[in-house]
């Protein structure tokens, strides 16, 4: 092919394959668009908010009061001697922790010396008794010899001896007395327990000398045991603590109190009553402090075999039944709105704000007294951004 014609051809090409690729992509578009299915138009749904909700049911509501302290003993006792010697013997309890029971002898002193002064104070008796029948001997010799000589009227007391009769009667007073005095003394010796109870600490021990009035241990009562709960004047309102009057020496039973404390990591419960409140308000706190017993503190627990002793020194958390409360109900502290509203949501699921009264607050939760009904529906959920009559989709719990 000479040289011309195909470079005419080459010209045509380039010219014409643009217009049919051009004109087949067109034709592809009309066929598409004239053969597809029309779409259909639909408005954009709306997202609500979805909440959670709670159906109020006013009812009657135990209160608690929440408090904290620490154990210790109903009686804790010094304990001291009442004579002075050496230690000779001690009981198996005398040492820290040891246990006892009501009269065990707890600790022994050298009781020789007040034996031998118990024999003594026995025969100053004796001859006190003997001077004190010669006298009386001699007072009615002597009546009788005024009596002989046919003398009229009553004889003088010195004539009957009365002064000595009535020194020798004192003296055998004196002497019993010295007797009951040695025997007290040897009583005293020993040292018993005053009642069920533990060493907290021993000063003495064997071989040592102790005088009378020095301490030698410090024990305390193992019947009872103490918390001492401090209670905000606040939340006196919701309590119904023992008072003391004047005259009153009665013991008032006062509310149970729930006690609970973290040992060896596990938790354990005991039960007791408020018995007495102390008799002054602290100045600095304004708080009262209310005293707890609790019963058998190192006994075993019925329903816990494995709870450890209500040992003294434990520190423990106490709950302490409040006052009832009728026709009130409890919400979650979240559920309020600016302090003192709720969100309602009403039958459209519209969120509406309600102005509640709160009565008290406790731990997680609000107690409301008046501002909402039964049946009513609350909104517990924390919403960031809130308008009244705003619609929501609700869950109820």
């Amino acid at each position: 092919m000479a040289p011309e014609r195909r470079s005419l051809l080459g010209r045509i090409l380039r010219i014409a394959l643009p217009i049919v690729v051009l004109g087949a992509g067109f034709f592809a578009t009309w066929a598409l668009v004239t053969t597809a299915d029309k779409l259909e138009t639909r408005r954009p749904e709306r997202s609500l908010p979805v909440v959670r909700t709670l159906v109020v049911k006013k009812g009657v509501l135990q209160l608690w009061v929440t408090s904290e302290g620490t154990v210790r003993p109903e009686t804790e006792t010094v304990l001291v001697p009442e004579v002075s010697g050496m230690v000779t013997e001690v009981s198996p309890a005398w040492a820290d922790g040891g246990f006892f029971r009501a009269g065990d002898m707890l600790l022994q002193i050298d009781l020789r010396d007040y034996h031998l002064a118990l024999v003594r104070a026995d025969a100053e008796v004796a001859r006190a008794k003997l001077a004190l029948v010669r006298e009386e001997e001699e007072g009615a010799v002597a009546r009788k010899e005024w009596e002989s000589l046919g003398r009229i009227g009553e004889p003088a007391s010195l004539v009957l001896r009365e002064p000595q009769l009535t020194e020798a009667r004192a003296a055998v007073a004196a002497a019993e007395a010295s007797q009951k005095r040695a025997a007290l003394d040897l009583r005293r010796t020993a040292i018993l327990a005053p009642y069920d109870g533990r060493m907290r600490q021993k000063s003495v021990d064997i071989g040592q000398y102790v005088s009378r009035g020095s301490q030698v241990a410090r024990i305390y009562s193992v019947e009872k045991a103490e918390v001492r709960l401090p209670i905000p004047d606040r939340e006196l309102a919701y309590m119904e603590l023992p008072l003391d009057y004047q005259g009153e020496t009665h013991r008032t039973v006062g509310p149970e109190v729930h006690l609970s404390a973290r040992f060896a990591r596990r938790e354990f419960a005991w039960t007791g009553r408020i018995v007495r409140t102390e008799g002054e308000i602290d100045a600095e706190s304004r708080r009262v402090h209310a005293v707890a017993e609790i019963e058998g503190p190192y006994t075993r627990g019925d329903d816990d075999p494995e709870r450890p002793p209500l040992a003294v020194g434990l520190f423990v958390t106490a709950r302490i039944r409040g006052r009832t409360l009728d026709g009130v109900v409890a919400l979650p502290r979240h559920a309020l709105r600016d302090g003192h509203r709720v969100l309602i949501v009403d039958s459209d699921s519209r969120l509406r704000f309600r102005q509640v009264e709160i009565v008290r607050t406790q731990g997680d939760e609000v107690i409301v007294g008046s501002g909402v009904e039964d049946g009513e529906v609350v909104c517990i959920t924390s919403l960031e951004v809130v308008v009244d009559g705003m619609q929501v989709k609700a869950q109820t719990d």
